[in-house]
Order: structure tokens, then sequence, then C-alpha cells
């Protein structure tokens, strides 16, 4: 008799981080929302204990040879699960830094693609654009009798392209067939006296058939090489060509260089412009088939950059316009300093001008040098700022010379391949007379409209028919998860935690898997409310196929929609842990104990301010003309003072107006930052800003050591204070003796990490406990020293809230500790490692260590989505925090889609309507009760029910 299937996912004795031994069922098949206060237990159930046993238990069913290569996971905290299906887990996190990921690639739509333009598609020359047909022997001996007499050529049959092995038997065959040199991965060898290849890396292989110097007399002998080489290469032949160079007698000094022929496809007008027979590889950019070589793939190379080398346009040449030139020593700056009196004298300009007064073409002569015609008509010449820089970046050997041009440099599209990515062969395929690097450029909203309207031969319909199939359906989930504004080109690492997660989520709907469990964090983040719909019909799809989906959720339409709810709390930290309530929304609205029960049901709320703040569009930082992306040369303004909400749907330019524009113009004027703003003419009303802040999720340190204390600076007055006790002092302890990170105090068994790495090789590595300090982090004589009977050690264990108590007679330290109180981490451990803290929290530790600092009250706040990972109850103490900082005196910037917070803004900035090239443009801007009529705005049609529904909860 066949197993029943099990119904639900049974957990028992869950206590990983501070769950407090718990028991829960959950249903399987079903939509599942975990929720509650932040810090309250939510991740530690859902990523920490489920997706973790889930994901430990298929590695252990996998062979030790394939768990080597795997990242294994601790088992958690649990005393037994049943029922789990396997995990799949699509967080909250960052994207791939990898610069050659894309959108494309990380849905696999890029493999598809490559595919489809392998089998139907069309080349073309890539010199004239004509179509590319087969290619005759005689037309090859023709192309190669055309080079310049003298030139060296030898002639290649490829037997072997990019495959591993020691392919010991291609070269008995070569010398079978009576050739007595290999070209092996482009070196020439004695076919009997090749080297042992590696048998784990990728080879090239070719017999050289032949070897001539080009005159016309040896075309017979050509033409049998050709025929040759073409049947031992199956119709492609490679051609070595070294042309004579001017001057040498003898010639073929050059460079060798390859010429690929081919039977197949090849230009009647251009032979020479000719391709093997398609294949995927050959649209890879991660691939030297496919790849530009100019760029190596990446689109893009570093070039000196003349807004780098030219930070501020209105300094003069003798005050220093030319920052890369000021920055040498004393010798070289007297150098320069006559180069650039005898450049403005030989061609007649003031050295006293501001340096945007210059005229275009005396601009472009000193940053580029003169020309032949230039040179002709000045009597002069003069080798230009950059082309200078090039040179001494090229011939220097000294690192700090490197490091210091290296700031000159910035990103630019590669000339070679326009930022395409790939060789010209590979562009020049084009399938409904478009190339694959047009198809890639464009949204994927553009791209749905396209493959709909493909239209192929019937032969060619029948060869596409699956690829296209499998291009639809991914194109229509990512829309459909509301990320229609994306370009297919984007780069994966400018995508946000939301985004990236979605792109995720829209992969594993397309890959249709049965049967799994998948766990989610917050997959609304980043996502207007007007396409929470859509993203909610997504999630069900995967429970109706028969998956589990259980997701960590704070936003209210989420939590109604789900089947179950667990309801995690009832505060945080150690006062969280627990299962408040377990069932539907009705069940949780109807818990008194239930936080989130108070603000669904309406007892609790975030209230609006008694009094909104008074902006003044004449006080304002404006940003004129804004260009980047998708913005349509848009003015905006940001009044000073006040807390301004960015708004609008998904895509609709908000973090490029933002984070491209505001804030990188802010920081280069401010505190001359090397980041390149995105394109706008100017940013007016920079002085009324002493500096700018941004406050993003970023982790606030990559390793164990780093934690709350540390990054406040708590930790540097405690250690002080421990200094000043009185057998501190005459022990002769000083501040450094209490830090964990340098010899002296700290347990050196552990490097004063607490715990040591045991390896486990085929098993996850085990981490212990350090036997000599017991986990402490200190050394015994360090341990001694006691204020107030807690050593530093008990310190750092302590909660947030505890050591302010504990510290209650020190200002500077509770005035830190009270900041991380109000923003909501009171539960937390001074000593918490920063590796453990949620996007959220860490942002919020970055809130309170601005708001500990004593302000000068003129600084400019810029956040961008501030409540992920944030409850109802976590929101109202943020807003709290943030009208304080504009009580201060300072300007506060948010970009955000919560409802609750955009109620709360003195100001509004609405960008849309749509997102990508529908959007960019300012749609409303004023306080909320402003815009709540604008009909073209979806974000005052939400704000304006929003408000109606807290006005009946009154």
């Amino acid at each position: 008799m066949a197993k029943q299937v099990e119904k639900t996912i049974r957990i028992t004795g869950a206590s990983e981080h501070n769950l407090k031994n718990i028991d829960v069922e959950i249903p399987r098949d079903r939509l599942v929302v975990i929720t509650g206060i932040s810090g309250s237990g939510k991740s530690s159930l859902a990523f920490d204990t489920i997706y973790a046993e889930g994901q430990r238990k298929y590695v252990e069913s996998l062979s030790a040879y394939a768990r080597q290569f795997l990242e294994q996971m601790q088992k958690p905290h649990v005393e037994h699960i049943e029922g789990l299906p396997p995990t799949i887990a699509i967080e909250q996190r960052g994207a791939a830094g990898n610069p050659r990921s894309t959108v494309a690639t990380t849905t696999e739509i890029y493999d598809y693609f490559r595919v489809l333009y392998a089998r139907v598609g069309q080349p073309h020359c890539w010199k004239c654009g004509s179509p590319i047909s087969s290619q005759h022997s005689s037309q090859i001996v023709d192309s190669i009798l055309h080079r310049p007499e003298g030139t060296k050529i030898q002639i290649c049959a490829p037997l072997i392209r990019g495959q591993k092995g020691e392919h010991r038997q291609v070269f008995l065959r070569i010398q079978r067939e009576g050739f007595v040199r290999a070209r092996v991965d482009g070196v020439i060898y004695d076919v009997r006296n090749i080297p042992l290849l590696d048998k784990n890396k990728k080879h090239d292989i070719a017999a050289v058939v032949d070897r001539l110097v080009i005159k016309e007399s040896i075309r017979i002998r050509l033409a049998d090489s050709i025929e040759t080489a073409l049947k031992i290469g199956e119709g492609v032949v490679f051609v070595m060509v070294q042309e004579p160079q001017a001057g040498k007698d003898n010639g073929g000094n050059g460079q060798w260089q390859d010429v690929v022929y081919s039977e197949k496809f090849a230009c009647t007008k251009h032979p020479e412009a000719s391709l093997e027979e398609l294949s995927p590889r050959l649209f890879s950019f991660n691939s030297p088939y496919g790849a530009c070589p100019g760029c190596d793939g990446l689109g893009t190379i570093l070039e000196f950059d003349p807004d780098l080398i030219v930070p501020d346009k209105s300094v003069s040449l003798e005050n220093g316009a030319i920052e890369a030139w000021r920055k040498g020593g004393k010798r070289m700056n007297i150098y320069y300093n006559r180069l650039i009196k005898r450049f403005c004298r030989n061609f007649g300009i003031s050295k006293s001008i501001p340096f945007s007064r210059i005229g275009v073409r005396v601009r472009r002569i000193l940053l580029y040098g003169t020309t032949a015609a230039d040179e002709d008509e000045y009597g002069v010449g003069f080798e230009g700022v950059i082309p200078n820089l090039h040179r001494r970046w090229e011939h220097t050997v000294s690192e700090f010379v490197k490091s210091r041009l290296h700031g000159y440099l910035s990103e630019q599209p590669c000339r070679s391949c326009d930022g395409a990515r790939l060789r010209p062969e590979a562009a020049a395929v084009t399938v409904g007379g478009r190339g694959i690097q047009e198809v890639t450029k464009m949204t994927i909203e553009q791209a749905r409209q396209v493959f709909a309207e493909l239209v192929l031969d019937e032969e060619k319909t029948l060869i596409a028919a699956q690829p296209l199939k499998e291009i639809k359906a991914r194109l229509k989930f990512m829309a459909d998860v509301g990320l229609g504004y994306l370009t297919l080109d984007r780069g994966s690492r400018t995508l946000s935690g939301g985004e990236a997660q979605r792109i995720r989520l829209a992969t594993q709907v397309g890959s249709g898997l049965v049967g799994c469990c998948y766990v989610l964090d917050e997959p609304t983040i980043g996502l207007h409310r007007r396409d929470n719909e859509r993203l909610m019909g997504i999630l069900r799809r995967l429970t109706d196929i028969g998956n589990t989906v259980i997701v960590v959720e704070h936003d209210e339409d989420v939590i109604r929609s789900a089947d179950h709810i667990i309801d995690i709390g009832p505060a945080a930290g150690a006062h969280g842990g627990e299962l408040v309530v377990v069932g539907s929304a009705a069940d949780v609205c109807n818990c008194s104990r239930s936080i989130t029960g108070r603000y669904l049901s309406g007892a609790s709320r975030i209230e609006l301010p008694a009094v909104r703040r008074k902006y003044s569009l004449r006080n304002c930082i404006e940003v004129r003309q804004a260009e980047e992306n998708n913005l349509k040369s848009i003015n905006v303004k940001f009044p000073v003072g006040v807390l301004t909400c960015v708004t609008g749907v998904s895509g609709s330019g908000k973090s490029t107006l933002v984070t491209e524009i505001l804030l990188k113009s802010m920081k280069r004027r401010l505190h001359s930052s090397r980041d390149r703003p995105g394109r706008h003419k100017t940013i007016l009303g920079v002085s009324r800003i002493d500096k700018v802040i941004e406050i993003d999720q970023s982790p606030i340190g990559r390793t164990p050591r780093s934690n709350p204390a540390t990054y406040t600076s708590v930790f540097d007055l405690v250690r002080q204070l421990f200094a000043l006790t009185r057998e501190a002092k005459i022990r002769g302890y000083k501040p450094g003796r209490f830090s964990f990170n340098v010899r002296g105090g700290r347990c050196e068994h552990c490097q004063g990490q607490g715990t040591k790495k045991i390896e486990m090789h085929f098993l996850p590595d085990v981490y212990v406990t350090c036997q000599q300090c017991k986990g402490r982090r200190y050394n015994p004589e360090t341990l001694q020293i006691t204020y107030k009977g807690a050593n530093v050690a008990d310190v750092l264990e302590m909660r947030i809230d505890e050591a302010r108590k504990f510290f209650g007679n020190f200002p500077k330290i509770v005035r830190l500790l009270k900041a991380l109180c109000e923003v909501g981490l009171g539960y937390m451990e001074l000593g918490q490692s920063s590796t453990t803290l949620s996007g959220g929290e860490a942002q919020r530790v970055k809130l309170a260590t601005e708001l500990g600092k004593p302000g000068t009250g003129h600084t400019l706040y810029l956040l961008d989505e501030p409540t992920t990972g944030l409850h109802f109850a976590d929101i109202h103490n943020l807003m709290n925090v943030l009208r304080r900082l504009c009580e201060m005196g300072n300007t506060v910037v948010v970009i955000e889609h919560n409802l609750d917070v955009i109620k709360m803004a003195d100001y509004i900035i609405d960008l849309g309507p749509e997102g990508g090239d529908a959007g960019g443009e300012v749609i409303a801007a004023g306080s909320p009760e402003e815009i709540v009529n604008i009909k073209e705005s979806y974000t005052a049609k939400y704000l304006k029910e929003k408000l109606k529904a807290d006005s009946k909860k009154r």
C-alpha cells in the first residue's frame, strides 16, 4: 500500500536563535504568511529552521563527492520536522555581483535567445550588412591572394575547438595524414614534440596544412592546400596571416592574425567576413568565441573620464582646473604649471578664465591633444591631458601612481561593440530583422510584444517552436511579477533586493517544479500597491500546481490574502520567539496579544501628524532637466527642512532621480566624490545643505567582529570607561586592552572570536565554543576588570535596553543607546555580529548612529525603502525618528511604496505614470491632501483610499 502523502509540515521543539521551543503545524500546498514585529523570530523559523533543514536533508542525500562542491548548512536547533518537502529559499538580498550577469542571463532567457539565433538566425556581413551565403574554395583563394605580396601565411585545418582532454588520438591522426606541424592553443609545435595537455582545460587544436609567402605563382598550390584544409576541417579553415611591415626587407615581422574562412557563410563583397556554422556559443559574451575582443564581453572598458579630470568647470587653469595635474608632488606640479602656461600662450587663451569658457576646439585639444590639422593651423603640437595620463598609466611601475590615476578612470561603453558585449560576427545575425543585442536592449514588455508579433517561414517556425515557447513564457512571468520595465541587458548588480528576489521568483515559476516548499522574504518590497495583485497571482499559481509557499511578510494585503497565518512574538529579541496566534486573518484580528492583530483590526494605527510641517518651494534643492535612464528632462524641487517622499510605480525613475542624480551630485559638490551623477543640466540650492548622508540597507560590517557597539562607537566609550576603573589603572591597562580585535586583552586561542572553526570536509564546518575563554573572547586577566559588577564580555552580552539603564550615569553612552532604542532595536545584544543582522536592522543601526550624533542641522538624509523588514509597530517608531530629524533642521528624502509612510510625508513627488519608457515624468507634487485627487497618479488613488480608511477607524 502506497504511503499517504503528508498534509502538513509538523515542527517540534524549534529553538533556533530566540525561538522558545515552539511546536507548529503548517498546511502543505497553501500560502502561509509568517508575521510579527522585527526581531520576533520570523526568519529564524522560516529560513534558519524550515529552509535550513530541508536544504540540509537534500545535501545529505547526495554522494560525498557532490557534497564537497555545495555549501552545507548547520543542523538547526529543532527536535523534529515531519512532512517537509524539498525547500527553495528566495531571499531579500542583492543579486550577483558578477559584471557579466544580466537580467536575461539570470532568468535563462538569454540561453534560449542563443539557441533561437543559432538555429533560425540570418547572418549578415558586418562590414556592408548584406546577407552572408556559402563560400567556395576559389573565393577563399582569391581573398588570400588579394593581400600584399610578401605576406606570410599558414593554412590550418581546425580539428578540436574548446574541448577538454589530452587529445592524443588527434595528434596521431595529424601524423597519419602526413602533416608535420600542429597548432595547439595558438602555438605552433612539431607534431613529434607536443607537450602533454592538461585534461581538465579546454584546448584548440589544428593541423598546419601548408606555409606560404603570397605571390601570384602560388595559386595552384594554395588552392590544393585550401581544398585539403577544408576537407579535414569540415568546411572551415584558419589562415594565419603576417603582413610585411614597411621598411623591413624580409617582410613579415608584424603580428600574426587569424582569418577564418568557411564554405558555409561568407560575404561575396568581403570574403574575409566569414563565419563558421552558427552555434549558440557564438552568441555568448561569456565565451571567447562570442565575446567582443575589445572588452572581453563586459560591454564596458575603463577610460579616463574628462568629468573626473576636471570636476569643477568654474575653476580656471591657473587655479588647478585639471585636478589630475595638481596632485603629483612639488616637482611635477611645477612642470605641469609651466606646461599649462605654454599651452595658453600657444593656443591663444587666458589661463585665468573658467574652464567652462574655453572654446570647444581648444578644450578638445587640451584634453585629447592636437591632430595633424591642428598642428598645421597653430604650428605647434600638444600631447593632451588624457593621452598624458594614458602614457603614465601604461608605463609606471609605481602602485601609488597607479592607484592615484585609477581615481580618474570610469566605466565607458566599449567602442568596439558599443556596449553590446558581442563580437561583430554575432551582432550581425538577425531574427525578424533584429540582432540579439537589439532585443536585449528592450524592456521585458517591449520584448514580449516583439516575440508575440514575430513571423517566420514554415520551416523556421517548426525549428523555433520550443525556444520561442520558453522565451514567451519567461517574459510573461517577469511581467507578472511587476518587472516589465526592466531591460534585458540590465546588470544584475544594479538591481534592488526586491527586484532580484522577484526575478528569482519568476525563474522558479518558469521551472514548473511541483511538490516543493518555497520560502520567500518580503516579496512585496519595491512593489507598488498597484502590482500587488499580480504578485499574489504568481504565488497562487505556485500553490495551485502543488507547492507550499511560506512568506515572511508585513504587507497588509498579503497577510489578509493568506490561507494560514503564523504570528510570532509578542515582542522582539528575548521577549519574542513565541507563537502568539496561528490561523486565519480573522483569528489574528481577534487575538488581544497580537500586535499584528491590533493593527489589522484598527485597534492600533499609525496616526497622521497632528500638524503637517509646511514646505516652501523657494527654500529648496532643485534638479533641472534630469534625463538619466527614462527621466524625461524633468525639473524637480526638494523642499528643505521637511520629510519628502518620492513615490511611483516600479521602474518610474525614483531611484534614478534620488540615488543616481540627487545623491551623487550632492556628494560631488559637498564631499568631492568621484561618483559620476546621472545626466542632468544643473542642481540649485546646494548651499542650503552642509552634508549628505545615504542610509541604505547594506551590511554595517562584513565580518563577525563588527557589531552595533563597534559601528555606533559605543564600544569606544565603554572601553575608555573600563580603562578608567581603579583596577585597570593599577595594572596599566589602556582602552586597547578591552578590544577583542588586537593582541593584549583578547583570547589568543580564538583570536577574540569566541568560537573555533573545525573543517569537516564532506560534512558542514562545525563552530565550537573556544575552550580557553568559553566563548567570552577575552583572557582571564582582562575579565577581572569590572564596572558595577560586570566585565567587558558581560556588557557585550547585554541587550541594548539593559545597557541603556546600566550606563545611565554616562550621557554620551546613553545618547547613542537611546537612539538605538528609539528605532526599535532595544532587543538586540550590543555584541551581536553584524553578519546576523537583517537589511532593515542594519539600516536602523545606521539611522540611530546619525540620530545619536550632535548634528549641525543642515544635513540631507536619503533613504531607499526604509520600511523593508519592518512591522507596523516598527514603522511607527521609524516615522517618529525621521520626523525628529526634520525638527532638528535636517532634510529627509525617502523612496517608499508603503502608504503609512507616504501619508506621513510633508511633501510627495510622484513619478510615472508607468514604468520604463512610459514613466520618468512628474505626475504629482505636493502634500498628501494636495495630490489625492490627481487622477493620473496611481499613488494618489491608493493614498486617497488609505486616508479615507484611517478616518473611519477614528
